[in-house]
């Protein structure tokens, strides 16, 4: 008979044996985790920064009334998002501020909650009748400092009807002008053309943030965009400016992003700002319960990169009034 050899198993170390190796990588991640708060915890802070509900958080107010054109002829882009989460970010931190409605679709009303139901006084009553600002413009509920003017479904036929209308171009400008409330950012939020409202919108401004999706169509746009607003300031608005471009809608996993991104910066250069807007389903959930991500889920990606543009939104006004005043 063949005699039957056992393997002997190596003797395993006793969980109470540690040499000094495992002791010092044990003290180091015991270290950290001591030091380090859980991801719940991380999460919840940066909740109860972005939402504010102490007042004790606050982002520079600008000397004057920065008013924001949000442009951008490409659909999808995230420009209402844009507009709507930076103003809300804004106005939690100790800014008032307005956002104008400019496109039909009336998303930026509901994003805010705001009621554009037909029959509502909106922003056509501005374009068309002349109305003052203030006489359209709702208190958004639930965040003190911001206010919205609707835009409901009458205002899909305003581009026809401004087309005999005298000074067609600044109709919008005038009913700011005529307006008493005393904002320290006006954003408005444009439809995806260039046509008479998105004009209107770049004659009233002095400033223009232009969301740019991080996928390769959305260069294509900007050079038109661009050539749009060098005709305005040429012959309608001298003032006006691209001051900020904000990356959307980035995935940290595809190359393309990466060389959008790169191609963005080399054109812009300091026009465009440091944080970016990744791909976020938050983001996207959040107007279909009628709020802004940074009321919806403060905590998410989405929210935290929405403040972090803002904030440097509202440090670079500061900065730029504080050089201009020292020259």
């Amino acid at each position: 008979m063949r005699s039957e050899r056992r393997s002997t198993p190596s003797p395993r170390p006793h969980p109470s044996v540690v040499t000094a190796d495992t002791e010092g990588a044990m003290t180091d991640a015991y270290v950290s985790r001591e030091t380090e708060d859980p991801p719940l915890a991380q999460e919840a802070k940066r909740a109860v920064e972005i939402l504010n509900p102490s007042g004790e958080i606050t982002m520079p107010r600008p000397p004057r009334r920065r008013t924001m054109c949000v442009a951008n002829q490409k659909g999808g882009v995230g420009k209402t998002t844009t507009a709507v989460n930076i103003a809300v970010a804004l106005a939690l931190h100790g800014n008032r501020v307005l956002v104008i409605d400019l496109d039909p679709q009336g998303n930026a009303s509901t994003g805010l909650n705001v009621p554009h139901h037909s029959g509502v006084p909106d922003v056509y009553d501005c374009l068309i009748d002349g109305a003052p600002l203030d006489a359209v413009t709702q208190q958004v509920e639930g965040i003190p400092n911001l206010w919205a003017v609707p835009a409901t479904i009458d205002l899909a036929g305003a581009e026809i009807e401004l087309v005999s209308v005298v000074a067609r171009e600044s109709r919008l400008k005038r009913a700011i002008e005529a307006g008493g409330s005393d904002y320290d950012y006006i954003f408005i939020d444009c439809p995806p053309s260039l046509g008479l409202l998105t004009v209107n919108a770049l004659v009233a401004a002095e400033e223009v943030l232009i969301p740019i999706q991080c996928e390769y169509y959305a260069l294509e746009g900007v050079q038109a965009l661009t050539n749009n607003i060098e005709l305005v300031r040429s012959h309608l608005n001298p003032k006006l400016d691209i001051s900020t471009v904000l990356l959307t809608m980035y995935d940290r996993r595809t190359r393309l992003a990466d060389l959008v991104e790169q191609d963005v910066r080399n054109h812009f250069g300091p026009k465009c700002l440091n944080a970016v807007i990744p791909r976020n389903v938050r983001v996207s959930e959040a107007p279909s319960y009628s709020q802004s991500v940074m009321t919806y889920d403060p905590g998410s990606r989405g929210a935290v990169s929405y403040f972090e543009a803002a904030q440097e939104i509202a440090l670079r006004g500061a900065h730029d009034a504080q050089v201009g005043g020292v020259a």
